[in-house]
């Protein structure tokens, strides 16, 4: 958690001052424990998909932090060659299957790469994170009535920040969320379902490994609804504490940021936590500048290879 909160803190302010990151981003500063939770307690070949904020599960599942930097600078080094940017990002020899920006995309795509492994006999599971927002797209009942019907191996998670953009889930949905929720929705279609404490690293394992095991087991899809909070504009590097969020509000969830409640928790055990944390600071910035430093010194996407990996075009074909 330490790791992509230095990582994201220093690409936020690297985008903002120098304006050579052109892609769009979405950070995940105060949300870490959801990506970290939910990805230790998942086996290397099992698959993850994510939607447009990605860096963190990215970061989580073991993807490669210099192709990422290189990716979100436009580079021909980057994990998804330069083309895709902050929301297309792919690491396929850590299992991370890619992301998408189209709200709730990656719902109906993990479900269907699911079922392929089951179908195959395979005792692999596969993750797809969302947030509220696309919990009220077709495609997340469209998949889930699906997932059901087929028992597929799928974990779904709804990383629950209650905004879409600036929207307060407040105001999107039904007053009686212990009917009408999105743990109760998921209930509704027969899937196993729970809601968990998002900034609480700890228990997002747990329930990961819950769910992991419910699936290895062959008995369905399992939904995990993590409440948490991100820090950060909906899209931009800015903070997101203006007029649309009551200044109570992001006070309490500042309080009650992961790594701060992490580093509480360990404090008994590890007396000298801070020391350490201030150690993976440092490590993890200079980390993050050598990655900038290199994505800085690489190509852009050559023009004579604009199309490699389109419509069958295998890299390199002339």
């Amino acid at each position: 958690m330490v790791r992509i909160r230095c990582i994201e803190e220093e690409l936020a302010d690297l985008y903002r001052d120098e304006q050579e990151m052109r892609t769009p981003v979405h950070f995940s500063v105060g949300q870490e424990a959801t990506a970290v939770g939910v990805c230790a307690a998942l086996r290397e070949d099992d698959l993850v998909y994510t939607g447009h904020r990605s860096h963190a599960a990215y970061l989580a599942k073991g993807g490669d932090l210099t192709g990422m930097v290189a990716e979100l600078y436009g580079k021909q080094t980057g994990c998804s060659a330069g083309r895709g940017g902050s929301v297309h990002l792919t690491d396929r020899a850590v299992g991370f299957a890619g992301s998408a920006a189209i709200l709730g995309e990656m719902i109906s795509v993990a479900t269907g790469a699911a079922w392929a492994l089951a179908t195959q006999g395979s005792s692999r599971v596969v993750v797809t994170f969302f947030g509220d927002g696309a919990s009220e797209e077709g495609v997340f009942h469209e998949s889930l009535n699906f997932a059901a019907v087929h028992r597929i191996p799928v974990v779904l998670v709804c990383e629950n920040n209650s905004y879409s953009i600036s929207s307060p889930l407040r105001a999107r949905q039904p007053a009686n969320s212990a009917t009408t929720g999105i743990t109760e929705r998921a209930r509704a279609y027969g899937i196993a379902a729970e809601r968990v404490d998002g900034n609480d690293v700890s228990l997002v394992h747990q329930a990961t490994l819950r769910a992991t095991a419910h699936c290895r087991a062959g008995q369905g899809p399992y939904l995990l609804e993590l409440d948490t909070y991100r820090w950060r504009e909906h899209v931009g590097p800015g903070l997101d504490t203006g007029i649309d969020r009551p200044a109570p509000e992001v006070e309490d969830w500042l309080e009650r940021c992961p790594l701060r409640r992490s580093t509480a928790a360990l404090r008994a055990e590890v007396p000298d936590i801070e020391e350490h944390i201030a150690r993976w600071d440092e490590e993890f910035r200079d980390e993050t500048r050598l990655a900038v430093t290199a994505a800085k010194a690489a190509p852009f996407p050559y023009v004579d290879r604009l199309t490699d990996g389109a419509y069958g075009r295998p890299a390199g074909a002339s």
